[in-house]
């Protein structure tokens, strides 16, 4: 059997797979350390001869993964989000979304945009957007219904902010990309500042019409905050701030690499929180837990997803598909355009760290046949993923804040909440796909 022919069977036995809800994991692992047997075992224009693929096919399972996990960069992932998780138990997230909430009382939907950039704030010290909308969906909703907010927009407002876990730096989605795309993670992270920024205010521009189309879904700004109280608000936010500038400072000047800023981060955020006596060894540890699970769970699916970048490269179904595209003498906003809608339409069903690691060995070649910058391709795969995690009917964010809210709010609000942000996100989108220098710009100086 051709290898090209095992290739495409064993991609649509991936997609059967997870149609049956098998872990991503489990049906990209097992598939392709089933196909790698096949392909030594079955050679063009031989018998199907077992014994000549037990050797290679148990040395590329035990050694591939093996160096893939023990490489220095994939240390970064459970670095940045122990940085995290130890900032949330220091309450240094609450700092900024408490600024944020007394500087845009004014505006109407304040405390909504307030959530947006307490998320966004989050963001800067994590690289996990479903982290980010738990921790903020336990502060900032029960505050909106508080004073008045519709269930969907307080909730809407940090489903959508959650998914800037993605997107702004340092982010675990952008660390997968550039191992297995093979780019600087450092350009990557200045890569996402300004789509990040631009999509930060696209959501704010959301709800600020939102409230005033529709007044009753927010009350009234609040005039009454004095002046003293925002600034006093800011200084609180000094270790945040403070933390984000030596992290992607550090990157940004070249003074570390992102495995070194990582660990930076983690050690600093943990020194200051215990100086500030913010962090007690009850919050350490439940740091700690968190981040293992966390980390566990991302690097059981990146060891099936890098079994599945190597069988598919031994079967030549990426070379293949990129010879047909090319012969077909499609544009290349159409081919864009079809890989757009193909990570929407996984978006829907799969989590984000399985469409990346299942998607990359196809896509990856026809953006280089195009003379396509990845770095760019990076930015607008990770936007794309950020749309599927509040995309019906699998959007995981959407599931963790019903998960807070538990059976005060019907998730058909929720999705309803998230409605006019995927409006935005389509136009924020089209930005950096049509203006790459959006992506590019600051990269010019790394």
């Amino acid at each position: 059997m051709e290898p090209f022919q095992v290739g495409v069977y064993a991609l649509i036995a991936v997609l059967v797979l997870l149609a049956n809800r098998v872990p991503i994991a489990a049906a990209l692992g097992v598939v392709a350390s089933i196909g790698i047997f096949v392909i030594f075992a079955w050679r063009p224009g031989r018998e199907f001869t077992a014994e000549y693929a037990v050797q290679p096919t148990l040395s590329l399972i035990a050694n591939s993964p093996y160096a893939f996990i023990t490489s220095s960069t994939l240390s970064t992932v459970p670095l940045f989000i122990l940085m995290g998780h130890l900032a949330y138990e220091a309450g240094f997230t609450t700092d900024i979304y408490r600024a944020a909430r007394l500087w845009l009382s004014r505006l109407p939907g304040g405390l909504a945009m307030a959530s947006v950039v307490g998320c966004g704030g989050f963001s800067a010290i994590t690289g996990s957007s479903v982290a980010c909308a738990a921790a903020m969906g336990r502060i900032a909703i029960p505050e909106m219904l508080r004073f008045g907010y519709a269930p969907s927009l307080a909730t809407g407002t940090v489903a959508i902010g959650g998914t800037l876990g993605s997107l702004i730096p340092p982010s675990v989605l952008f660390i997968l990309y550039g191992i297995f795309a093979e780019q600087s993670i450092a350009r990557l992270f200045i890569a996402a500042i300004i789509p990040g920024v631009i999509s930060l205010l696209a959501y704010m521009l959301v709800i600020y019409f939102w409230v005033k189309m529709r007044p009753e879904v927010a009350p009234q700004p609040d005039e009454t905050i004095s002046r003293e109280a925002r600034l006093k608000s800011l200084l609180d936010c000094w270790a945040i701030l403070a933390l984000f500038v030596v992290v992607i400072g550090g990157i940004y000047i070249g003074l570390f690499t992102p495995t070194e800023a990582a660990g930076v981060g983690a050690s600093a955020t943990l020194i200051l929180g215990l100086l500030l006596g913010r962090l007690k060894t009850d919050g350490v540890l439940r740091a700690l837990k968190e981040s293992v699970f966390q980390t566990s769970m991302i690097f059981v699916i990146a060891i099936g997803g890098k079994l599945f970048v190597n069988f598919i490269a031994l079967t030549g179904l990426a070379n293949e598909i990129t010879f047909w595209i090319e012969s077909t003498d499609a544009s290349m906003f159409v081919v864009i355009g079809l890989i757009v809608v193909m990570y929407i339409f996984l978006g829907m069903f799969l989590d984000p760290i399985g469409i990346i690691l299942l998607s990359l060995p196809l896509t990856i070649p026809i953006v280089e046949a195009y003379g396509l910058s990845l770095i760019w391709f990076g930015v607008v795969v990770v936007k794309l993923l950020e749309i599927g995690l509040v995309t019906p009917p699998i959007g995981l964010n959407v599931f963790v804040i019903k998960s807070i809210v538990d059976k005060t709010i019907k998730l058909e609000s929720i999705f309803k909440g998230v409605g006019l942000f995927l409006v935005a996100e389509v136009f924020v989108l089209a930005l950096i796909i049509c203006v790459p220098a959006f992506s590019l710009l600051l990269t010019a100086f790394v």
